[in-house]
């Protein structure tokens, strides 16, 4: 049955089939795309029952639920904008997961206003990926330059949020861009977080990388980072390659 008394105008509802997932979307604001579900994929699994979970930049939810299964314990998503924390919530009911998820409406900066330093053994975080210069070509749509600009964090404040929160060797996970991986590794080391696992995303076989996906361990030891394989997207005729087809629709 579709919930339609969920949705409000201009939204729709999409799904993730491999996970069973139904993501309230609106095209005037920022949709998940291919870079949540490779986010969810690079965590590792971890069943505890008693796990705390925070999604940063949460966007509609997205990232945190699609790991419902593969994650035990309770999420919070941290979301800034009103709208978007709102399709969030309405999400998570459209799934009937509310007695695992929960949704803050707040600036990331504040996040220890509502969830204890030091608490989380897993935090996520698709941030804005594009500093903002004097040359920066910005969506005149607010919505979306929030999502992809540092226009209301940046990545110095979305790791060192991401540190305060975890627990001693609590893991985090980012998506970012290649291009700024030498400061992500300089801010990770000023925020007492150990890199230890990174993933290249190719768009296609004979193009540069286009998205990272790293892991990392609060306080972990140095050194011992591990490149995995990469993985490519898509073929010469723009078809979806069998990793990323099970991915998205499953087995």
């Amino acid at each position: 049955m579709e919930n339609t008394n969920l949705l409000q105008k201009d939204e729709r509802i999409d799904q993730l089939y491999s996970q069973d997932v139904k993501i309230i979307q609106n095209p005037h604001f920022f949709a998940f795309s291919l870079d949540a579900v490779l986010l969810a994929d690079f965590v590792r699994p971890n069943h505890r029952h008693k796990l705390r979970v925070v999604d940063l930049c949460a966007g509609n939810g997205a990232i945190g639920l699609f790991l419902h299964r593969k994650l035990g314990g309770t999420f919070t998503e941290v979301e800034l904008q009103p709208q978007i924390a709102d399709m969030a919530k309405r999400t998570i009911e459209l799934n009937d997961l509310t007695k695992r998820y929960s949704v803050l409406n707040i600036d990331i900066a504040d996040v220890n206003d509502y969830i204890p330093k030091d608490s989380a053994d897993v935090v996520l975080c698709n941030p804005p990926y594009f500093p903002v210069t004097a040359k920066s070509q910005k969506n005149p749509n607010q919505a979306l330059a929030l999502a992809r600009h540092e226009i209301a964090t940046n990545l110095q404040v979305v790791l060192k949020q991401m540190s305060g929160l975890l627990k001693m060797n609590g893991h985090g996970y980012l998506v970012h861009r290649p291009d700024r991986l030498a400061e992500i590794l300089a801010q990770c080391q000023k925020s007492r977080l150990a890199p230890k696992r990174i993933r290249f995303i190719h768009p296609k076989a004979d193009r540069d990388a286009n998205i990272l996906l790293l892991e990392v361990i609060k306080d972990g030891k140095p050194g011992g980072m591990k490149v995995v394989p990469p993985l490519v997207v898509s073929d010469d005729q723009d078809n979806y390659l069998p990793e990323v087809k099970e991915l998205l629709y499953g087995k």
